[in-house]
């Protein structure tokens, strides 16, 4: 006979033991993981002030305002080795970083969405010589690239004295290339805000052209406009400033001399071949990211836009790439996190970055190891998160919305 419960017993389903409920199970292993891990943690920050004191090295971050005592040949912020110290020696070796992590981001998103639409090509040389730059750079070790470029082609160049001239005021030799130099004088202020204004005009103007086409079908001139707008307003303005007698921006020229070059923007080797490394090699990934999403767009994609009478440019600009978007979105995130992280290379070619100045320099002066490698790692850390929160962001808006 069935067990028969109490009268007064409560409705619902029988209590059962904690020991049994899977969310207790679940949130007490969590708790004990957390406290393991605090544990360890613990061990190893108090072993660590022990060695620390045992060997007399000072520990802290009071050393980012002692004097530097030395130099960086290449910085974007001012430095002085008499008188900066080593936090400004930090933000030198921070901004070249992000420097060469921005220029390298655009230059191999830009080559390497040329070379994935190429593998594509119904042409067979294109195809063939785009796969065939896939193939080779992709394999190559990064380091073995910046050594060739740094090495076999920027240190072969001929020296000052019998520079190549770019041009009459571009010139290249193994110190690097010699560009003029703008000079921004005091009212020049009103050029940055007359970019802003036309950026902002640009995208006002993109939101509206959005609401055209979807009220009415017709398609407005957004990428003329937008170029009138950027460029068109801060010319104007320069136009409007030179007619009042004031010259906002002046150029330095290089000049050649008789052992050197005087003048101009000089842009170092070690510069040179690090963007170009970065740039060749991580462009050969993103090919093949962006061969992979148009790959993945349906075909009849491409027929009905075919049907539809649209050449092959405009199918490939606007009916394929907006769809496979979201497709090349999340992997093309991984390798700009990879673009940036693979720039701590640069130490092997001697130029200026977080790795080199600060874990190199700032660390061997110091002897705070623990405190540089902690700031050191937690700049990456910072960067990369913020870098995928971005892509994120702009993966929602590419994303496919089902209905």
């Amino acid at each position: 006979m069935p067990t028969q419960l109490p009268a007064d017993a409560p409705p619902g389903p029988p209590r059962v033991s904690p020991l049994y409920d899977p969310r207790f199970r679940g949130a007490a292993y969590q708790i004990l993981l957390l406290v393991a891990v605090g544990g360890v943690a613990w061990i190893a920050i108090g072993n660590a002030a022990e060695n620390l004191r045992n060997a007399r090295v000072a520990s802290g971050f009071g050393f980012l305002n002692n004097t530097a005592g030395f130099d960086v040949n290449q910085t974007v912020i001012p430095f002085a080795a008499a008188t900066s110290t080593y936090g400004t020696a930090f933000l030198v070796g921070l901004t070249n970083t992000l420097m060469v992590a921005a220029i390298g981001i655009v230059l191999a998103t830009l080559l390497g969405f040329v070379v994935g639409v190429a593998r594509l090509s119904p042409n067979w040389i294109v195809r063939t010589l785009a796969t065939v730059y896939v193939e080779v750079l992709r394999n190559i070790p990064l380091l073995l690239q910046l050594l060739f470029w740094y090495v076999a082609v920027l240190a072969s160049l001929p020296g000052a004295r019998d520079s190549y001239a770019l041009g009459t005021s571009v010139f290249l030799n193994q110190r690097g290339l010699y560009l003029p130099k703008p000079l921004l004088a005091a009212d020049a202020w009103a050029l940055p805000i007359a970019l802003v204004l036309g950026i902002v005009g640009t995208l006002v103007f993109r939101a509206h052209a959005k609401r055209e086409q979807a009220r009415t079908g017709r398609r407005l001139p957004v990428p003329a406009v937008g170029l009138a707008l950027i460029l068109g307003l801060p010319l104007l303005t320069y136009g409007v400033l030179a007619l009042m007698g004031i010259a906002p921006v002046a150029l330095d020229y290089p000049v050649k001399g008789t052992f050197n070059l005087r003048g101009g923007m000089q842009l170092y080797p070690e510069f040179v071949a690090l963007v170009l490394g970065l740039t060749v090699y991580t462009a050969a990934f993103i090919a093949e990211v962006v061969r992979a999403g148009i790959q993945a767009v349906n075909k009849g994609q491409t027929e009905a836009a075919r049907a539809l009478g649209l050449q092959p440019g405009p199918t490939m600009r606007l009916v394929v790439i907006p769809q496979a978007m979201r497709v090349i979105v999340p992997p093309l995130t991984s390798q700009f996190l990879n673009l940036t992280k693979n720039s701590s290379l640069a130490v092997a070619i001697g130029y200026p970055d977080l790795v080199q100045v600060f874990m190199g320099t700032v660390l061997n002066q110091t002897g705070q190891a623990v405190e540089v490698v902690a700031i050191t790692m937690a700049v990456y850390l910072t960067i990369s998160l913020v870098t995928a929160f971005a892509m994120n962001l702009y993966n929602r808006r590419v994303a496919l919305i089902e209905r």
